[in-house]
């Protein structure tokens, strides 16, 4: 049996996952898992959406040798470019398909949440060019904080609702969305953007985003010649650009790293719970109330994780780590000025525990690293301009780091 194959008959990877939510979105969600089923196992299905991923998505996304970084930590480095896919994440990915699986299904209208706003970019997208309407949920502080991406959905048509409650963050936003989503499911789809929830979200986005390690797989071999990369590392919040890497190589001998943000890291400090219709490793407190989430990146400033993750760590098929957001700007800067390419914070945890492992032998030289680069960082320059005082590179915090 395939590591990331299909969930049980419950949607259960291994203790984790499932389904539980009100009785009120029972029906809905196996609706879902049905139309899924139908959808994927038909090959009419996969063939709009690979073509729409590609005359519109702008895939296959390459991959890139990092010439210079490499040079520096004595390890081969090369990127999957999500970055470069249309919209500027690997979120248009998922949302192709959910977009086109909610018009199979006779739905009209997307829900959708939102941390850095890539999901909510993407979805407005999706629905803009479907001729279908769209709110999206994004917590207050994260309006804020990517003012840009907000812009992006409202030029792209889409209904930016701000969630005030608790943190006003990825969570509150998904927690609104939920409850919104009880009261349309009748005429509406709710797009969830992340490998998490109620089964069969968590199955069904990996199913989506595994195009990316289908692909970097198929790359791989081409660029290489043999085998596999030594690691395979990608950021983890909810954990989709992660799980759709990870299902090119599962099967294969790479060492598979998640990288969470050192304030949220469910999978090293969280104990199993329930949040959001799963059952997975979640940041709670003794009386099992949820903890709250904090990163740099709203992208990963969520208190759990997809269940498929807590179970690839369970049997140790995946090891996850954390990177703080001292160690994720140094990163943001080594990876613009030695390479030219600005990544989203979000990806920036990975390319920081990749040089602080090659730095400490972790990584042993002449090794080959394959990092997916989820998202590219101009959502983050104002904000990382904030914190690093100015956009001129002679200006404090942007000289070139030695590393």
């Amino acid at each position: 049996m395939p590591v990331m194959g299909e969930p049980d008959a419950l949607g259960k990877f291994g203790d984790f996952g499932g389904r539980f939510v009100p009785e009120s979105l029972i029906f809905a969600c196996q609706e879902l898992e049905d139309g899924f089923k139908s959808a994927w196992s038909d090959a009419s299905f996969h063939d709009e959406f690979e073509e729409i991923l590609s005359s519109f998505g702008g895939r296959p996304t390459p991959i890139t040798y990092c010439a210079r970084l490499s040079s520096k930590l004595g390890v081969n480095i090369y990127l999957k470019r999500e970055d470069l896919a249309h919209t500027g994440s690997h979120k248009i990915n998922n949302v192709i398909g959910q977009a086109l699986l909610a018009k199979r299904m006779g739905k009209q209208n997307l829900i959708a949440e939102t941390g850095a706003g890539q999901h909510g970019v993407a979805s407005a997208t999706a629905a803009a060019l479907m001729g279908m309407k769209c709110k999206v949920y994004m917590g207050a502080v994260d309006i804020e904080r990517q003012a840009l991406n907000v812009f992006r959905m409202r030029l792209l048509g889409a209904e930016v609702i701000s969630v005030e409650s608790g943190a006003k963050t990825l969570k509150d936003a998904v927690n609104d969305a939920m409850r919104a989503w009880v009261s349309e499911v009748e005429t509406t789809h709710y797009c969830l953007g992340s490998v998490m929830g109620p089964h069969p979200y968590p199955w069904m986005v990996r199913e989506f985003q595994s195009i990316i390690g289908k692909e970097a797989a198929s790359q791989w071999e081409k660029l290489v010649g043999k085998g596999s990369p030594d690691y395979v590392v990608a950021c983890v919040g909810g954990g989709s650009n992660a799980a759709g890497t990870f299902a090119g190589f599962a099967e294969a001998g790479s060492a598979l790293i998640g990288v969470e943000a050192a304030g949220g890291a469910a999978l090293s400090f969280g104990v199993k719970g329930v949040v959001h219709g799963m059952a997975s490793s979640i940041l709670q407190d003794e009386y099992g109330q949820i903890n709250e989430a904090h990163s740099i990146s709203a992208g990963l400033d969520y208190p759990g994780v997809g269940p498929e993750h807590a179970y690839l760590a369970q049997i140790k098929r995946a090891k996850y780590a954390s990177a703080n957001d001292g160690e994720v700007l140094m990163a943001f800067k080594v990876l613009s000025q030695l390479e030219g390419i600005i990544p989203a914070l979000e990806s920036a945890h990975a390319i920081a525990w990749v040089i602080n492992a090659a730095k400490s032998g972790e990584i042993e030289p002449g090794l080959n690293v394959l990092i997916t680069l989820s998202g590219r960082g101009d959502k983050d320059v104002a904000q990382v301009s904030e914190l690093l005082g100015g956009f001129s590179g002679a200006g404090p915090g942007l000289e070139e780091i030695d590393i």
